[in-house]
């Protein structure tokens, strides 16, 4: 092989593995990338029960976003997902790494289910979003500092804060932001 031909060759192959590392580095980036949102910007969820319809449903993919509350605290009607508190297991919830419910009350509040209604500090609680009226009582009872009080819409079949307590802030893993399967379904909650 000639001189030229050689050095044809070298510059073809160095060509080659430029263009591997190239790809391994893109991948490598990509691969960051990925992981830095899902832990710190947002994540997809997947709902496995009833205890949100009608809103969600089982099967509903949704992303939480993880941003929101690092600039403000939970507020009344945001949907959450959380760690679950350790009386949730003993109380009979499902038990997973995160569940999904709607914020009711907020620290200093008081909450009460009384005769299929909701009330907050006495005043009843406008749900548009609830599968039926609760088919129990609760209360009354001040939210403590640092805690949320919450529900699932479906509220007969959802074991939360009525079941189990309040909800530390710091259970808060981020605020469901929308809907993003079934298409037909899809969009901001």
């Amino acid at each position: 092989m000639d001189e030229a031909a050689a050095s044809s060759e070298e510059k073809r192959q160095a060509g080659s593995r430029g263009r591997a590392w190239s790809g391994f580095v893109l991948a490598g980036v990509a691969l960051l990338l990925a992981v830095l949102v899902r832990g710190c910007v947002a994540e997809p969820r997947l709902i496995i029960s009833d205890s949100m319809e009608p809103a969600l449903t089982y099967g509903d993919r949704l992303l939480m976003e993880k941003v929101s509350y690092r600039l403000h605290p939970p507020r009344a009607g945001d949907i959450v997902v959380f760690e679950p508190v350790p009386e949730a297991d003993r109380r009979g919830a499902l038990r997973v790494e995160a569940h999904i419910k709607r914020v009711i009350a907020l620290p200093g509040q008081v909450v009460r289910v009384h005769e299929g209604r909701v009330l907050i500090d006495g005043q009843p609680l406008h749900e548009p979003y609830v599968a039926e009226p609760p088919a129990y009582e609760w209360g009354p009872a001040r939210v403590p500092e640092d805690m949320l009080f919450v529900l699932g819409d479906n509220r007969n079949a959802s074991a939360d804060s009525h079941v189990w307590g309040f909800l530390p802030r710091r259970n808060v893993l981020g605020r469901v932001g929308l809907r993003f399967w079934p298409p037909g379904r899809a969009g901001g909650l």
